[in-house]
């Protein structure tokens, strides 16, 4: 038997590569000489570094450089030598879990870190880079990482912004000249899912920036701001456009990537199963088998075992999923390419329980174990 196994990451608990290893323990316990492939998996989020990086036996570059706040913290990019390939999560250099709840303020936080990450694999010779957008703590319009590529944002005096979204409220002028040269040689691929423009009442001021400590006249002044900045790019760079669906990912992260650095973007689970080879696995499988920390109403829209499933179902493979919990509106996974999923708690227990890694490799262990007993059994 051939058994491709594709899960994401059970978050605070077990990664993508842990969760794999355990089906695949349950799985040799009932099949004892089967193929099991384990191709790890992300959605463009948490893990997308480390799935694309270990798939493609590339290392790990860690790098001092600016956080969120303006502090030193220790960023890092996966680097894949063969390719010249740069693989970088936002979230290592302007992430949300960097900042204390109580510090979080979008018109203080930059993502210039995130243009230090480029141009360090820049230097080192990298010109294609995959670019995770989940996570941020900003609501710069990106221009802090565009500051740091060499890009010019400039004040009605003519000295530079401030870092941060207050950055964008003192805008007054934008030069490109100065940008890295290398830049042009660069091809950006974006892992994006969110569809909402720069600016307006879809735009990511409004729909994120409470969540990054906004309050509702701070996203009033910011969207106005990111208005301005989305005039002024167009004038330098009349292909820009704020309207573009994902312009307003990670707090106009989109839009600079977009409109500077003429980046594709692309959902995040399928171009994390892209360069995984996961397509090719799953071509030569009897059984798929995917799943996340929690299955339920919304796990259809674009998360990544959907993603998974759909990819199977295009070589007509039955595909079973797992999960730390299911919730209400699950059974909707069954419309999308899931056949069967099982939720892994076997006993009563507090969420701690649940989540402590020996637990939940043992109960996915053993919640596999008896998935592939039945189908072992149904095979005869």
């Amino acid at each position: 038997m051939k058994v491709t196994v594709a899960i994401d990451s059970f978050k605070g608990s077990l990664s993508t590569f842990e969760a794999g290893e355990a089906i695949k323990e349950g799985v040799l316990r009932v099949f004892s000489d089967a193929d099991v492939r384990i191709s790890p998996l992300a959605d463009g989020g948490e893990g997308t570094m480390d799935a694309i990086v270990s798939a493609a036996g590339g290392i790990v570059h860690t790098i001092p450089v600016c956080g969120p706040l303006g502090e030193h913290v220790r960023g890092y990019y996966g680097y894949i030598p063969k390719t010249e390939t740069a693989v970088i999560e936002i979230s290592a250099a302007a992430g949300i879990p960097l900042i204390p709840k109580e510090a979080r303020d979008p018109m203080r936080t930059t993502t210039y870190g995130v243009g230090e990450l480029i141009a360090d694999a820049i230097r080192k010779g990298c010109r294609k880079f995959i670019i995770g957008l989940g996570g941020s703590a900003t609501n710069d319009g990106g221009i802090g990482m565009l500051t740091a590529l060499g890009f010019e944002f400039l004040n009605a005096q003519g000295a530079p912004v401030s870092l941060g979204g207050k950055g964008l409220a003192e805008l007054a002028s934008i030069r490109t000249d100065g940008a890295l040269p290398n830049l042009s040689e660069c091809e950006f691929l974006v892992a994006c899912d969110v569809k909402n423009p720069l600016c307006g009442e879809n735009g990511c001021s409004a729909v994120y920036g409470p969540q990054k400590g906004a309050t509702p006249e701070v996203i009033k002044a910011m969207d106005a701001s990111l208005a301005r900045y989305a005039e002024l790019t167009q004038e330098v760079l009349p292909q820009s456009n704020a309207n573009t669906e994902g312009a307003g990912a990670a707090g106009g992260l989109g839009f600079a990537f977009l409109s500077y650095l003429g980046a594709k973007l692309q959902s995040g689970v399928e171009l994390v199963t892209q360069q995984t080879g996961l397509e090719e696995l799953i071509r030569d499988a009897d059984v798929v088998v995917t799943g996340e920390g929690r299955l339920d109403g919304q796990s259809y829209m674009g998360k990544a075992p959907i993603g998974v499933a759909r990819l199977a179902k295009k070589y007509e493979k039955p595909v079973v999923a797992f999960s730390g919990c299911v919730a209400s509106g699950a059974g909707l996974c069954n419309e999308h390419g899931i056949d069967a999923f099982f939720p892994i708690l076997r006993t009563p227990c507090t969420l701690e329980e649940a989540m402590d890694c020996d637990n939940a490799h043992s109960n996915l262990a053993d919640t596999a174990e008896q998935v592939f007993r039945l189908i072992g059994a149904w095979r005869g």
